[in-house]
């Protein structure tokens, strides 16, 4: 029948499309791996990142969580995470993970001068992402959250083509021009078979703190919009607000720092949102 030669045909169409990509290979320790992407930079894809990996283990203090930062140009994980220093060596020669708010952390600002810039070409960015996938040991961890750098080039399709990923999380300010590259990024993860979990809407509202007038600085629900588009589901929505910048700034994040505020409890949400969204990890 013609519905038969059509699944036919769409089998053997991904089988000569699979052949030139890379097989996935689970990072060893690490039971899910959950990616934090935006089209554009400067939507708070970091701190949002951050906040959500402490927000992960606030929620469950049995849980182990493991923070990357796949930005190799722009890596901001070491100042809002508060750490300095080269990772030691293990025996194996696997660079061991600096660890601080109970979260074990990796990046390439871990292994340059804090000012130097990365002035490469795409194939050693692709060397250095290797390492810091392949060539860390993070012990046993029940949840990796990678901070993936803006943009849908070489290292999000590296790392989404290697590792098995749990979901990606779209972070985008309701900004029609961010709202363009969070669709993109929505559209990458989809073509590589990546499950998007939902969408964060950042830096969804202002509130002045003397007079409590609320600005939709960025514009409003422009994130929610999308998510209809997209039909997916929004996980938070996260306000413009000068605390959530100054405690990453200063090394402390928010959810750390001031667990009762209520953007703390925002990430909390969020974190459990992605939680539930997540398919069971194996045993």
């Amino acid at each position: 029948s013609s519905s038969s030669g059509d699944a036919a045909l769409r089998d053997r169409r991904a089988r000569l499309q699979s052949r030139g990509l890379p097989r996935q290979k689970p990072i060893e320790g690490v039971k899910q791996v959950v990616v934090l992407a935006s089209g554009k930079g400067g939507v708070g894809k970091s701190t949002t990142a951050v906040n959500i990996a402490l927000a992960l283990a606030a929620n469950d203090s049995t849980k182990e969580v493991g923070l990357l930062d796949a930005d190799i140009y722009g890596p901001s994980i070491p100042k809002m995470m508060n750490l300095k220093g080269n990772p030691e060596l293990t025996s194996k020669n696997l660079m061991r993970p600096l660890k601080n708010y109970g979260i074990a952390c990796m990046s390439m600002g871990f292994l340059i001068e804090e000012t130097a810039p990365v002035v490469w070409r795409g194939l050693m960015v692709m060397s250095a992402v290797e390492k810091l996938l392949r060539q860390v040991d993070w012990g046993q961890l029940d949840y990796l959250v990678i901070d993936m750098p803006p943009g849908t080039g070489d290292v999000q399709l590296s790392v989404s083509q290697n590792i098995p990923i749990a979901g990606a999380v779209i972070v985008s300010t309701p900004q029609d021009v961010a709202l363009l590259d969070a669709h993109k990024g929505a559209e990458m993860f989809r073509k590589v078979h990546v499950p998007v979990l939902g969408l964060v809407q950042n830096m969804s509202v202002f509130q002045c703190p003397k007079c409590k007038h609320e600005t939709h600085i960025f514009g409003s629900d422009g994130v929610r919009d999308l998510a209809k588009t997209l039909g997916l589901d929004i996980l938070g929505d996260v306000p413009l607000h000068v605390n959530i910048r100054e405690t990453c700034d200063s090394g402390q994040p928010v959810v750390i720092s001031q667990p009762q505020s209520d953007a703390a409890k925002t990430y909390l949400k969020i974190a459990m949102e992605i939680v539930r969204r997540l398919p069971v990890p194996p045993a």
